[in-house]
């Protein structure tokens, strides 16, 4: 469900969310209503204007919450099912009581309880509702005992295998220090009053988004281990707890009142397909890539361009940035059947889609770091047809990057940001008003890159000119030929004078081909140049430049029209470019352009690696998204890097994927070499880590390429400095 700070914080952070008046996706997502206000189970119901966790949370009194217990299948046969392969069943007896990092049973807070007219356990907390976690719902079923945190933001607490996994885990990863530091935070009792005391309703709520499916005939251990083994669940999980731990003092807010930016984002993908008879089992690769979208109603048209908001504002005396998004996409796959027989799926196989996050606070560490816990709405596409499918994406923990801001009034240029979500096709049925989830038709494992640049009413893309760039791309290409796919790495300088880019670029091509074989190509050159121009969009003010481009062969296009190469965007000051590659020479992809620097790269420093490599060997797809790894700069010539990530493997013969495995493997010394210009390299072995750094010093862009055994490995990082 949508982040809640309680009634008034959580209205105020809805009404300063969006941007606007229609020409922002931002707006379109602000404005979705909530369709599960009154349900209590999400088998029952599917919308694009929620997350995928349901409430119950009708008929409540202030300071109420209701208990809800789900369990697997394999305690119980009765009850009412729900997703996950959960069943909703009534306790034999629920306590509420006080709790330390050990699980003890302490004290008891006050509270009165009742029981509604469907049998539900109604609790209300007659000093107010919890906030921290402290204070948990205890319930017992049969020989299955559950815990969940009293302190949800939605007030439908669910006790479930999700809620007990998060009150052992989190909790009694804190010592009573740290613990009680989170309990000053959540009573303020420092005179000060702190945000992060909000992080654990969000916590408590989202774990319950998670798109997890618990197997038949599980029993609540079986439930937990698999939990424990699912890398993108216990990874939020711990990084949550570890969010929580922040103090007042970093809980800030951007220097401007408000900040509107143009989204570029690039998502690869790795799943299985269950969609068509005929393929299903097989493994699936799909990328997905920023799009404008075209709104008609009887108002008129609206142009919807792919947009962050970031909004400050002070409420009760808290400094608060609330965070919001939507990103229209069009995706494009490739199935990977066993026996190596390959079917491209294009853009036109499926309606433009949106990634769209619930509007939301988030803490930001410094001026540098932006982080929170995101939550992302559900949609749906082909609805009115015969084949409705409802499109589910899991939470992340936000750990993005920003510049410092140039003045009090300004916002900073660039929201940087890698993280990793799973999610779901499912196929739905319309039951009157209502969809009802039937199957699942594809599994979805996600790794991110989404670059967000600061948007300039008047930008003149002719500022560009007679600059010099460093530029690097990922891009991939699918087919039913003799390469079915191809992912390509390029590095290379640009030199931008009227329009025109001339450049001189290397790349790299790792290919499967038809038969399975998997082969690399390091030769790659191209000289020849290209086409800039400003993109001038439609807003509800008229024709504004608001720094987005077209990237052409030859031709610039026209506003509403398809770049040959890609739709990109600029930062105010045009140090930092970024563009979509969408069915371009190179493929669909990602490129990034910064303008070339004397300053000398760091020396010294921790940053933050985000990211995505694709791996190919001959009977396996490999997916792995660097999870907030760490990259350390120990002198002017070696660095040190910690790879930690979530993978994902394909095996073609067996037709199986696995789900998101967390990798943390040991550390790895690189030389480092700094080349001028702001070309950097680092590398051990068959390992190269190649690109640039941004004038600033606090941003690397690098493609990653690697060997492995029989696999080849290609992608593209982002290193960003840490406080």
């Amino acid at each position: 469900m949508r982040f809640t700070f309680g009634l008034l914080l959580c209205c105020t952070l809805l009404l300063t969310a969006g941007c606007g008046s229609g020409e922002s996706a931002i707006e379109g997502a602000r404005n979705q209503p909530n369709d599960f206000a009154g349900n209590k189970n999400p088998v029952t119901d599917f919308s694009s204007g929620s997350t995928g966790d349901s409430t119950n949370a009708g008929g409540l009194e202030t300071d109420e919450v209701r208990v809800t217990m789900e369990v697997p299948d394999g305690v119980t046969g009765t009850g009412e099912s729900t997703r996950r392969n959960l069943r909703i069943v009534q306790p034999d007896r629920v306590s509420v009581y006080y709790t330390n990092p050990a699980l003890q049973v302490l004290d008891e807070p006050a509270i009165s309880t009742r029981t509604d007219s469907e049998g539900f356990t109604i609790i209300k907390f007659t000093e107010g509702l919890p906030l921290g976690p402290d204070v948990i719902i205890d319930a017992v079923y049969g020989n299955t005992r559950m815990r969940a945190l009293a302190a949800d933001a939605d007030r439908d607490v669910k006790v479930n295998p999700f809620s007990e996994y998060l009150v052992r885990n989190a909790l009694s990863s804190y010592t009573a220090g740290e613990f009680q530091a989170i309990l000053d935070c959540v009573a303020d009792a420092n005179g000060e009053l702190c945000l992060n005391k909000y992080v654990w309703s969000t916590l408590a709520d989202q774990v319950h988004d998670f798109e997890i499916d618990i197997p038949s005939g599980a029993d609540l251990q079986d439930a937990l281990d698999l939990l424990s083994a699912r890398g993108d669940f216990a990874r939020y999980v711990s990084a949550m707890a570890g969010y929580a731990l922040l103090g007042a003092s970093s809980s800030g807010k951007i220097s401007a009142s408000s900040a509107d930016y143009n989204s570029i984002f690039l998502g690869i993908e790795l799943g299985q397909t269950f969609l068509e008879p005929s393929l299903a089992g097989s493994g699936q690769w799909g990328v997905r890539t920023t799009q404008e979208e075209v709104l008609e109603d009887t108002s008129g048209i609206g142009y919807v361009y792919p947009a962050l908001t970031l909004a400050s504002f002070d409420a009760f005396n808290i400094r608060v940035t609330s965070l919001a998004s939507d990103i229209p996409y069009d995706r494009e796959a490739l199935i990977h059947q066993k026996g190596n027989n390959f079917f491209e799926r294009g853009s036109d196989n499926w309606e433009r889609n949106t990634h769209s996050s619930s509007p939301g606070a988030a803490t930001l560490l410094e001026d540098t770091r932006l982080l929170a816990g995101r939550a992302l709405f559900q949609s749906i596409t082909g609805r009115g047809s015969s084949k409705i499918m409802g499109w589910t994406r899991n939470p992340y923990y936000l750990n993005a990057f920003t510049s410092l801001p140039v003045d009090d009034t300004t916002g900073p240029d660039r929201v940087i940001s890698g993280y990793f979500s799973a999610g779901k096709a499912i196929e739905l049925e319309a039951e009157g008003d209502q969809l009802r989830r039937l199957g699942t038709l594809e599994d979805q494992y996600l790794s991110v890159l989404e670059i967000n640049l600061l948007r300039k009413e008047g930008f003149d893309a002719s500022s560009l000119n007679g600059r010099n760039y460093n530029m690097l791309y990922l891009a991939t290409r699918f087919s039913e030929a003799a390469v079915p796919m191809a992912i390509e790495t390029g590095l290379g300088q640009w030199q931008i004078d009227s329009g025109t880019v001339s450049q001189s670029q290397t790349f790299t091509t790792v290919r499967r081909g038809n038969a399975g074989g998997v082969s690399t190509n390091d030769t790659g050159t191209r000289t020849e140049s290209w086409t800039l121009s400003s993109r001038t969009s439609t807003l509800s003010k008229g024709e504004v430049d608001i720094g987005r481009l077209n990237l052409d062969i030859t031709t610039a296009s026209g506003d509403f029209e398809q770049p040959d190469i890609g739709i990109g965007a600029s930062t105010p000051d045009g140090t930092l470019m970024a563009f979509n590659l969408d069915d371009s020479p190179l493929g669909d992809g990602l490129l990034i352009a910064a303008e070339q620097t004397a300053n000398s790269a760091p020396s010294a420093g921790q940053f933050r690696l985000q990211g995505v490599a694709l791996g190919l060997a001959p009977d396996t797809n490999r997916l792995r998204h660097f999870d907030n790894a760490l990259l350390t700069i120990n002198s002017s010539t070696t660095a040190t890097f910690s790879p930690i990530a979530l993978a994902s493997s394909h095996s073609v013969n067996n037709e199986t994927v696995t789900t998101p495995e967390l990798q943390e493997d040991p550390d790895i010394a690189l030389t480092y070499t700094r080349t001028g210009d702001g070309r950097v390299r680092f590398s051990a072995g068959n390992l190269v880590l190649e690109g640039f750094h941004t004038g600033s010093q606090n941003q690397f862009y690098l493609r990653f390429r690697t060997t492995e055994g029989n696999e080849e490995q290609a992608g593209l990082v982002i290193a960003t400095r840490l406080p």
